[in-house]
């Protein structure tokens, strides 16, 4: 049963109960919406209690005092590479000893954690000389995040299909006895992809989990089949990044999405281009998928690591491309990073109203499009309390004085510049 379906506990008779839930309380006050209000919001046993105007709410328990922060539903990373993250630095081949990649995976999900993202997908390779052993590490490394942050596995095996996929489907069954929470793959490396795909979803159906694809997408006719054999799969079906459509005529690539569209499948976008596994760079034609009605959610991918050797795992940079490359609005750009990604993810919605999950990130600015600017004070609430603070204060050199350019966000748009 997962957190959010789980009852909340009652109170002793002797009041100890009750003392416990005022301890673990938090009121969140004079938070800027994007709707312009300025609000109180009082968290409690992971969830949101109510949400008030500035000072008309109360709490006995700890107080954070958001005045100059945008409070915002918390992104999600809905496709991270938790095996062979922040590898890049390293001589040589990518070291797969289990500590290491524990190690790893630990420190790129504080890393995306630190800038928001309480809800993380992680892609894991498994099969050939490592085995399961990648998985393992990955599933430790979420166990020691409990609490900070919610880490998923998705068990990727190389093949699938003739006599070397045999071992492989073996596998697969065996990670999501492990732990795995997700079954994927990537069908296009596969020498029979329609197979592949074919013992996914079998594995899938089997034990009641989601299914998120690892594929370019180049191929229109593979797509189409891929989405032919996902349609109606439920727990539903993620793909990604798909750049691969962005290379072919524009006609064939709208043909593919609306068949995307017509599975109800989702596409999980990388802006910032390359992936594990993926050798041609390049981001999913964003424009083209919404207008054909696809689900549209955006990740990471890779953080330096073969595929890409920088990276920030920064949600708010993803929704950044969204909107300076693709011409998304700030909202929508923002809403492919958090709501989107979280329901790509299967997780329940938040909003920042009484009754959802307290899934927080509080950004110093005053509007969306300023935050996916320049966004470096952040607070990050999982599920109900402050998990990850990242304070930044920008000063000038003396002679700047002179010319009064302000040392930090103006606290209004018309007011003097905060120092």
């Amino acid at each position: 049963m997962s957190a959010d379906s789980k009852q909340p506990r009652q109170p002793s008779d002797d009041g100890r109960g009750a003392a416990t839930e005022d301890a673990h309380a938090l009121l969140l006050s004079n938070a800027r919406l994007t709707d312009g209000r300025t609000v109180d919001v009082r968290l409690g046993r992971g969830r949101i209690e109510a949400v008030g105007t500035a000072g008309s709410l109360s709490t006995t328990g700890a107080r954070v005092d958001l005045t100059g922060h945008l409070l915002l539903p918390a992104p999600a990373e809905p496709h991270a590479h938790a095996d062979t993250a922040l590898s890049a630095d390293g001589p040589g081949p990518v070291p797969y000893a289990p500590e290491e990649v524990q190690r790893r995976a630990t420190e790129a999900a504080l890393l995306q954690l630190g800038h928001g993202a309480t809800a993380l997908r992680a892609h894991v390779g498994i099969g050939g000389v490592h085995g399961l052993g990648p998985l393992g590490a990955v599933l430790r490394a979420r166990r020691s995040l409990r609490g900070l942050a919610d880490l998923t596995a998705v068990a990727v095996p190389r093949l699938l299909t003739g006599a070397a996929g045999a071992d492989g489907l073996a596998m697969l069954r065996d990670a999501v006895k492990m732990g795995a929470g997700v079954v994927g793959g990537r069908p296009d490396l596969d020498p029979d992809p329609a197979g592949y795909v074919e013992a996914v979803l079998e594995v899938a159906a089997e034990h009641g989990v989601p299914v998120d694809l690892h594929t370019d997408g180049g191929d229109p006719a593979r797509l189409a089949r891929l989405a032919a054999m996902a349609a109606g799969l439920r727990p539903g079906v993620a793909v990604g990044p798909c750049a691969g459509l962005g290379r072919l005529p524009e006609e064939v690539a709208g043909r593919a999405a609306e068949r995307l569209a017509a599975a109800g499948a989702t596409v999980v976008c990388l802006p910032q281009g390359g992936c594990a596994g993926t050798e041609l760079r390049g981001t999913a034609p964003v424009r083209l998928l919404r207008s054909a009605g696809v689900r549209l959610a955006a990740g990471g991918g890779a953080l330096r690591d073969a595929a890409n050797p920088v990276g920030r795992g920064d949600p708010l940079e993803a929704a950044f491309l969204l909107a300076s490359q693709e011409g998304l609005g700030p909202a929508e750009a923002y809403g492919a990073v958090s709501a989107r990604a979280r329901e790509a993810m299967g997780l329940p919605e938040v909003r920042v109203e009484a009754g959802f999950p307290a899934e927080l990130l509080a950004v110093r600015g005053e509007r969306l499009a300023g935050v996916l600017s320049l966004a470096y004070s952040r607070i990050v609430v999982h599920r109900g309390r402050v998990v990850a603070r990242t304070s930044a204060v920008r000063e000038y050199c003396d002679s700047a004085a002179a010319l009064d350019l302000p040392r930090q966000a103006r606290t209004d748009p018309g007011g003097p510049a905060a120092r």
